[in-house]
């Protein structure tokens, strides 16, 4: 299950003991509505070491704005407050799970 994050709790779970995923999404981008079952599936198989959220780009401009992101889909992992990394654009699921599995592993992406 993913969150819904707003500015109200973002910096709370970003903040968190567990890594924060988000995916930047918009309801009018196909690609973000292809993504969204990989990223369920993902959140349901790594719930128990990994928070999922979701940011509305047009809803949170604040929160898109402050991580520079102007292509979604966007998928970044926080640690400590602090974006770690990222993958943009509709991947594989297999791209999608190297970023969770380093991420939880300590290691970076790319």
């Amino acid at each position: 299950m993913t969150i819904k994050l707003t500015e109200s709790n973002f910096d709370e779970l970003s903040s968190g003991e567990k890594p924060l995923f988000v995916d930047f999404w918009a309801s009018w981008c196909g690609p973000c509505m292809v993504m969204d079952p990989v990223v369920e599936k993902l959140a349901a198989k790594y719930a128990d070491r990994m928070t999922f959220g979701k940011v509305n780009v047009d809803e949170e401009m604040n929160i898109s704005s402050r991580y520079q992101v102007f292509s979604i889909p966007t998928f970044m992992v926080f640690k400590g407050g602090q974006p770690m990394d990222a993958v943009i654009g509709a991947v594989g699921e297999s791209s999608l799970e190297r970023l969770v599995q380093g991420s939880l592993n300590g290691r970076s992406q790319g």
